[in-house]
């Protein structure tokens, strides 16, 4: 089967990206509303893009009434936000934050998440998410008809859990992605759990 994009409508198009681009990663991201509460919702048009600086990029639409999306003014406005990687154990409450609420309503609070301090940062983090990026303003790129946001977040700090944090004998560290136990992204309602690791040597040649 060939689809041929060009015949679709924007909707359409979206719908079938997000169901053969699989899996993605999520980024579920906390951000400061006008009031002072704090506003979390997921994305998974979401990835690094760079090193030097440590730059992410999530991609925001609108809302269904062609206004910006809270996570999307709310970075903009006050240029700090915060990226969550949920584990497994949190896809409901994930799940639930996607949904458009009215402005003055918190997802934090709806859904009954633990705040905790980020050291060194402006804003907290979600308690019981295993990786978490501080992450600063850095640049916004409006594309297409519908102005999709594409907002780069410079990498302040990264939190990771000590239980996903492995030691080997030269003490080298490196992250444990079975104790994070990502969650992923595939078509409409669908998520997967992180599966089977497979572990193959990097080529030298």
């Amino acid at each position: 089967m060939l689809i041929d994009l060009g015949t679709l409508s924007a909707n359409q198009v979206y719908h079938t990206v997000t169901q053969t681009l699989v899996p993605r990663p999520i980024a579920w991201v906390l951000t400061e509303n006008q009031s002072k509460s704090f506003n979390i919702a997921p994305f998974s048009y979401f990835n690094a893009v760079s090193s030097e600086p440590p730059l992410i990029v999530i991609s925001i639409g609108l809302k269904k009434d062609g206004s910006p999306k809270d996570t999307r003014r709310n970075i903009l406005e006050r240029k700090h936000f915060v990226i969550h990687i949920a584990s497994t154990n949190l896809v409901e409450a994930l799940n639930n934050s996607s949904a458009e609420l009215p402005d003055e309503v918190s997802e934090v609070e709806k859904e009954h998440l633990t705040l905790v301090e980020f050291p060194g940062f402006s804003l907290p983090r979600v308690d019981g998410c295993k990786v978490a990026f501080a992450c600063r303003f850095h640049e916004v790129m409006e594309i297409g008809k519908i102005r999709q946001a594409l907002i780069f977040g410079e990498i302040q700090t990264i939190f990771v859990d000590d239980s996903a944090i492995i030691r080997d004998s030269k003490g080298r560290v490196r992250v444990d992605a079975t104790a994070v136990a990502p969650l992923s992204r595939l078509g409409p309602g669908e998520y997967a759990e992180f599966g089977q690791l497979l572990r193959l040597p990097i080529p030298t040649a």
